[in-house]
């Protein structure tokens, strides 16, 4: 029941506003809804819509008749309009970006962790540029689980249904005005799923939901829960997302020019528009293929080869053994899209191969992660060393500016770095503006902060303690120790054993000393969900607690339940210090800590992930990139010590440092350095924007040449592929001519000549390029490259193929060298997009 429908017709822009979310990264919009009823907003865990059901005739009626609530209202829904009616620029190609899960409030749990608040994020980001794009995702019936603590420190995980009346969710109909509902075909039947619109400010975000009357009752449970159930119900769920997603465009006449799969989840796009091509466009499979991968980019965020999701061959054939037919492949053609050596019969089916395959672009998600996505996925591209990998590249992630910097910072910032700010919020020279700022004023708002966090925090012990049976005296003990002036170090995220939630609890003589240190004491807060099928991750979270409980450890260590956008907001914006410890190189990127920033948090983290891009000397604390020791034992036994160094050391005795006015001007040189330096580089626009650069606008203009006159220059390609896939074991050498060095020793600056002669057979030397390839062995293996040098074709004289350089020396030393033979073609953006290797 909404305020209209309850005779607040003075109120109906309330209404209009709840059902945007960009109130929710709009804290003038946050604090009208709180100002209507403050304990109400938090009951309803900030949900505006759920806020305005519950309010009586009286509440309404006072609202209707006060006169500054109105004004307040009317300049909140003028910033709103003025914001949704601002046109687009146009023409703009358009966006379509999948995801499995997306953060973008607490009151709408359709996200788990980074991977959804980072997508979250980027459509609010794609919003306020004002760009063309449109989010596809699955709605979730129980979302992610509800994390309890037991007495025994155990994780209790529970399923709460979610109301989908009280959320931002509005049907989407078709031109008859029934429900748009989309199909796939399962084995034996169809399943349906109902199409929902979530408006992300200036963005569409659609939603798949199967549990539906017209699904039995096992396909209902599809969308129940996020990353729930067996395998089974996980490839169902990535089907769903890929293929459905495919069908919702089309059924409502979409067809952007780029496809952005945000993790191998959404894989099945790629597939279904294969099958569109073919059957709807009468291409052949290979120009078809040409068309998808020309116009898809995918980001991978997993940094180790398990954590890619893989299916084994006879689920992949119950569910769409009718596929290659379609395509008019073979089978094995069909599961060769999901492997990452297609002759590997053995091998499942990968979801992040089957998106490389039929991806033009694929990046990781920092430099570090970029790298390791290159050794990832280097089986695929045999021939070439993961350094070479063109086609990987990375983007840092980033974090949404307005939905996790503080309003106080917000302020600040607007008032000192100008009116344009908000434009450019990545503008470097803006930030820099921050050392005009009093160290008193940052200060007291670091203060205020850090006050908010513990005032919450003992809430939210209180009533996790107080179910939890405590006894009176335990909690009165927690509530008096834990201190809003005491230095208070956060650690919050999921709890996977390689995030190293247990390196702090190393030694405990040590960290007893440090936290009952009577004139520099420290406090640490944890919260984290671990998933209900990790065992590991869920005994760290029993061990934080039962050590919290510890009489030397109380009120001094605390764990905070169910960890959601509202904690992770309280924490990034109150600690001191956010600390992140993951095992090397397996910190994709972290955001958390992004997020810190932004609030003059500093970090004490591994030089992974996004952090090995950010530090800077004197604004933050690192842990060397590099393991000191191939023994996990003994790294994490080091990595331990010199946490403790530095909070002894340097953290510690630097927050405590305070002047007469009990300002630390060490601390704040810390954390305006912070700010002007590395806050710009990590915000959400920046990120969005290297997208743009890096990707989004080639394969625009790509995808666009492509399929100009009905894909004639796919088909061209693709024709030539097959022209050089048919001739490929015909190239042989017939001769070659190097530097005899071991009888004629080189001399630096002496130019040395090779050649080589080939049999291209039918082809033309215009096909085939030539590369000679320079390296030094270890153990009879090149294990990296340091030098090469393409040939130039000389001459084609039947089907002999002539190719030579010259190089000159400057370089000392013995070298291994080798030629290198590879497919050439200028429509060819990368040599993976045809990956064929000879070596000579």
């Amino acid at each position: 029941m909404s305020i209209h429908s309850q005779n607040g017709k003075k109120l109906i822009k309330l209404d209009e506003l709840s059902k945007n979310l960009w109130w929710s990264w709009n804290y003038e919009a946050e604090n009208l809804f709180q100002s209507i009823d403050p304990i109400l907003w938090e009951k309803v865990q900030q949900n505006p819509m759920d806020l305005l059901t519950k309010l009586n005739t009286t509440q309404i009626k006072k609202l209707e008749n006060d006169a500054i609530f109105h004004q307040h209202l009317d300049a909140v829904y003028a910033q709103f309009r003025a914001y949704m009616d601002e046109p687009k620029k146009t023409p703009q190609p358009q966006i379509a970006y999948f995801s499995m899960e997306f953060g973008l409030h607490q009151s709408l749990k359709i996200y788990s962790g980074g991977l959804g608040i980072l997508a979250g994020d980027y459509l609010k980001a794609a919003s306020d540029k004002n760009v063309d794009m449109i989010g596809i995702g699955l709605l979730y019936r129980y979302g992610y689980f509800h994390q309890q603590i037991a007495n025994t420190g155990e994780q209790i995980a529970e399923s709460i249904p979610q109301q989908f009346s009280k959320l931002p969710l509005e049907a989407v109909r078709n031109d008859n005005g029934e429900w748009l509902i989309i199909t796939l075909s399962f084995p034996g039947r169809k399943i349906y799923a109902k199409v929902w619109k979530v408006a992300v400010g200036r963005i569409p975000l659609y939603l798949l939901d199967t549990d539906i009357e017209q699904n039995s009752e096992v396909d209902r449970t599809i969308t129940h829960h996020l990353y729930g159930g067996d395998w089974e119900n996980r490839f169902k769920q990535e089907l769903l997302l890929g293929i459905g997603g495919i069908r919702i465009l089309r059924k409502l006449k979409l067809y952007p020019q780029v496809y952005h799969c945000n993790e191998g989840h959404a894989a099945f796009i790629g597939v279904e528009r294969l099958r569109e091509y073919v059957e709807k466009e009468n291409k052949i499979y290979l120009q078809a293929k040409e068309l998808v991968r020309f116009s898809s980019l995918f980001t991978t965020h997993t940094p180790v080869p398990a954590g890619h999701d893989e299916f084994s061959e006879d689920l992949v054939r119950t569910y769409l053994s009718h596929y290659p037919q379609r395509l008019n492949i073979t089978w094995d053609t069909f599961m060769a899209l999901g492997r990452s050596n297609a002759s590997d019969i053995q091998s499942k089916f990968s979801m992040s191969c089957l998106a490389a395959n039929l991806s033009q672009e694929i990046n990781g998600v920092s430099r570090i992660h970029g790298r390791v996505s290159r050794e990832i996925f280097a089986n695929m591209y045999p021939g070439y060393y993961p350094e070479e990998l063109q086609n990987i590249g990375y983007v840092t992630n980033g974090v949404h500016y307005k939905t996790w910097t503080h309003e106080k910072w917000q302020n600040l910032y607007e008032q000192t770095f100008g009116s344009d700010f908000l434009q450019d919020v990545s503008n470097v020279n803006c930030w820099k503006k921050i050392y005009e700022v009093s160290d008193k004023d940052i200060w007291n708002i670091r203060m205020e902060l850090r006050s908010d966090l513990i005032d919450f925090a003992k809430n939210r012990l209180q009533e996790e303690l107080t179910r939890r049976d405590t006894n009176p005296h335990g909690l009165m003990q927690v509530m008096d120790v834990l201190n809003p002036e005491t230095l208070t170090i956060g650690f919050a995220r999921r709890f996977a054993t390689y995030k190293r939630a247990h390196l702090l609890f190393r030694n405990m003589d040590r960290l007893k000393d440090i936290v009952n240190n009577l004139t520099q004491a420290v406090q640490f807060i944890f919260a984290g969900k671990a998933h209900p099928a990790d065992k590991a991750g869920q005994d760290l979270i029993k061990r934080i607690v039962e050590i919290s409980r510890m009489p030397d450890f109380v009120g001094k260590i605390i764990f905070l339940e169910n960890y959601d956008v509202e904690v992770a907001k309280k924490m990034v914006q109150g600690v001191d210090i956010w600390m992140n410890t993951p095992t090397r190189p397996l910190e994709a990127s972290g955001t958390s800590g992004e997020k810190a920033i932004m609030n003059g948090v500093l970090n004490l983290s591994v030089l992974d992930g996004w952090w090995a891009e950010g530090y800077r000397k004197n604004a933050g604390w690192a842990l060397r990139e590099e393991q000191t020791y191939e023994n996990n034992y003994f790294q994490d036994e080091l990595d331990a010590e010199a946490i403790y160094y530095y909070i002894e050391n340097e953290i510690a005795p630097a927050y405590y440092d305070q002047d007469e006015d009990g300002v630390p001007s060490k601390w704040v040189s810390y954390i305006k350095k912070n700010i002007a330096e590395i806050a710009p580089n990590f915000t959400m626009r920046r990120q969005l924007d290297d997208y743009y650069k890096q990707y989004y606008t080639n394969l625009f203009a790509r995808s666009a040449k492509l399929n100009e006159n009905e894909g004639e220059l796919a088909l061209t390609i693709a024709k030539w592929k097959v022209k050089v896939l048919n001739n490929w074991e015909q190239i042989k050498p017939i001769s070659c001519f190097c530097p005899d060095a071991t009888n004629s020793p080189l001399l630096m600056g002496d130019a040395c000549h090779f050649e080589i002669v080939l049999n291209i057979g039918a082809l033309t030397i215009d096909d085939i390029g030539v590369e000679l390839v320079f390296g030094q062995k270890h153990n009879d293996q090149v294990e990296h490259i340091i030098s090469k040098q393409i040939l130039d074709p000389i001459h084609q004289q039947g089907v002999e193929a002539h190719y030579a350089c010259d190089i000159m020396t400057d370089t000392s030393g013995v070298f291994d060298y080798a030629f290198r033979i590879f497919p050439k073609n200028e429509n060819l953006v990368y040599r993976q997009d045809f990956n064929l290797v000879k070596w000579v």
